[in-house]
């Protein structure tokens, strides 16, 4: 693999993005072990920015470095997920809440657009495209609270559960519900209801993480 030259990002932030998201996806299982050399010559880098990368994901807990061994997967454990969807219940709504008094323009067409294009690939089950533009709607709403401390912990607590909504999206029915509850969001923002907003994403969050426990326990079976 080689990375696009034209990329502004330093070496070291790409390849850490790279690993990470190997990581958060399950490419990478837990108890793996990451070998410099071998993903040097994948990512055709020298083992300096991939030295670099695993030390900031060991700063996230998502490896561990054991000494004479190397560094192991950690992953996200399923505690660390349900954290997660706690952390995201109490600070999304106080988002949208916040979104819902202070968006601009830009960012409320850019919802709008949103909303248009998930109905287009609710009805074609785009489940792909779906995550990708639910990611979006959700960092546009931290966008528009204004608040960037809870950009910055939201956007990163969202990525980390790229691939659980994903397999949420998945499932039968949830992309329609989804959608109806990704509108009702947009609706009380439009309206600048930020009390409306709130209740919104908080029955939205709730859902959600309803049917990550309903999708661990039919793994189980």
């Amino acid at each position: 693999m080689q990375f696009d030259p034209n990329d502004k990002q330093s070496l070291t932030a790409r390849v850490y993005e790279h690993i990470r998201e190997d990581i958060i996806e399950g490419r990478y299982a837990n108890g793996a072990y990451l070998v410099e050399t071998k993903l040097a010559e994948e990512l055709d880098v020298s083992r300096t920015p991939i030295r670099e990368a695993l030390k900031q994901l060991e700063l996230e807990d998502l490896v561990v470095s054991m000494p004479n061994r190397g560094v192991m997967v950690q992953g996200m454990s399923s505690q660390d997920i349900d954290d997660i969807f706690t952390v995201r219940h109490l600070l999304e709504g106080q988002a949208a809440y916040w979104a819902a008094e202070r968006i601009d323009a830009g960012n409320l067409a850019r919802l709008t657009e949103i909303i248009e294009l998930m109905e287009m690939y609710t009805r074609k089950n785009d489940v792909a495209n779906l995550a990708r533009l639910d990611t979006e709607f959700h960092e546009v709403i931290f966008s528009a609270s204004n608040s960037r401390i809870l950009r910055h912990i939201l956007t990163s607590l969202h990525r980390n559960t790229r691939q659980v909504r994903v397999n949420s999206l998945s499932t039968p029915d949830r992309p329609t519900h989804s959608l109806s509850e990704h509108r009702v969001i947009f609706e009380a923002i439009e309206h600048h209801d930020p009390v409306a907003a709130k209740d919104a994403m908080e029955i939205h969050v709730i859902n959600a993480r309803k049917r990550r426990c309903a999708g661990t326990a039919d793994n189980k079976e």
